[in-house]
């Protein structure tokens, strides 16, 4: 009830203000819904025994707004569903909740100032992920970071160079009260080059993870840092249909072996490889698209907790923490889709995962189809 009433609070002068013609034309608003059929089955375990296959019915609602306040300057907010507690899972599975019909885990996705001028673009707050990635495997879209992101765009007039764009920032993961060199935070640098009319783009990067901890959500027995490369490159083959191709690695260059904590068949788990093909595109009715994305990421390739948690079930609940651990993995997606509008979509995906080192007997394993019906405005 007190989320409601902060809601409240925050729409009702945006209603009142929405009276006048010139601020009406400033807000603008947000919102999605999804419907989602999911089906697990042959989750092996790495002791060998199998989890119990499993049927949900799920769902998320988004809502927000932006209010440009001048040509320069402009704020918004975001809300969403979902366990406050599970950053990289807004949805909500039908019949789960606490008490029989029950309300609602509503939260803040997104608190934000954005600034723009000329070349120069900046935010401070909590906003989306600002670098620039062609999937979910690295970094969750519904993962939303807190602190200070800054770019400078560059347009240049030739055939071989368009743009040349610069990303950097400093987040903070967990603030520590004190200086912020002792909080939990991570900081990066990337840049972004499109090349011969648009047709082909790179995107190298360097993500510095400080004080990372080994098991999310207060459960750690050490932390960590991350020095994490990424190379990543996009390639439009054809325009009509649309036929785009991708790659991305990924090292780890942190320095594992002096660590005893970490377990030595983990020590050299540091590489990821993710490449993927798309045909057709979503952006209007009767459009439709098929993409095969094949990853391999190995155990401290990408922070896990930060990453998708789409493609198996596997998480640390043994921990006492609901998030994903979807790295040390390899596996393959195939996804199709068709838009039935603008801005409603269906799609389905389906992956099958098998676990890359394991130190149990058995590596795990996991299969999983979902279809989603989408609806945005």
């Amino acid at each position: 009830m007190k989320k409601v009433h902060i809601l409240l609070l925050i729409l009702f002068p945006l209603y009142l203000t929405a009276q006048n013609t010139n601020t009406t034309k400033k807000l603008s608003f947000t919102g999605d819904f999804r419907f989602r059929v999911e089906q697990d089955w042959d989750s092996k375990k790495t002791d060998g025994s199998y989890r119990e296959d499993r049927t949900r019915l799920r769902y998320r609602a988004r809502f927000g707004f932006t209010y440009t306040h001048t040509n320069w300057v402009n704020f918004g907010m975001r809300l969403r569903t979902g366990a406050v507690n599970k950053q990289q899972d807004p949805q909500l599975t039908l019949g789960d909740g606490s008490k029989e019909f029950g309300t609602l885990p509503i939260s803040f996705e997104k608190a934000f100032a954005n600034f723009k001028y000329h070349w120069f673009s900046a935010w401070v707050g909590k906003n989306t992920f600002p670098f620039e990635k062609q999937n979910e495997l690295f970094w969750s879209d519904n993962v939303f970071p807190e602190g200070v992101s800054l770019k400078g765009k560059f347009n240049f007039d030739s055939k071989f160079l368009q743009s040349l764009q610069i990303n950097t920032g400093h987040f903070i993961v967990a603030s520590q009260g004190t200086s912020l060199a002792k909080d939990r935070y991570f900081e990066a640098f990337q840049l972004v080059s499109t090349h011969w009319q648009n047709r082909l783009k790179f995107f190298p990067s360097f993500y510095y993870f400080k004080n990372m901890p080994n098991i999310p959500d207060g459960s750690e027995t050490f932390v960590m840092d991350y020095k994490i490369l990424h190379l990543g490159t996009q390639l439009l083959l054809n325009q009509s249909p649309k036929i785009v191709a991708g790659f991305d690695f990924y090292h780890n260059l942190e320095d594992l072996d002096s660590n005893n904590a970490i377990e030595s068949v983990y020590k050299n788990q540091k590489k990821g490889y993710v490449s993927s093909i798309g045909l057709g595109q979503l952006k209007k009715k009767g459009d439709w698209k098929l993409q095969f994305t094949h990853s391999y990421l190995e155990r401290f390739a990408a922070v896990d907790f930060f990453a998708q948690n789409d493609w198996a079930r596997w998480d640390y609940s043994s921990d006492a923490s609901p998030d994903g651990r979807l790295t040390n993995f390899k596996g393959l997606e195939i996804m199709t889709g068709y838009a039935l509008s603008k801005n409603t979509n269906i799609k389905m995906r389906c992956f099958n995962v098998s676990q890359i080192k394991t130190l149990g007997t058995t590596q795990e394993t996991g299969n999983r189809i979902r279809v989603d019906f989408n609806i945005g405005f």
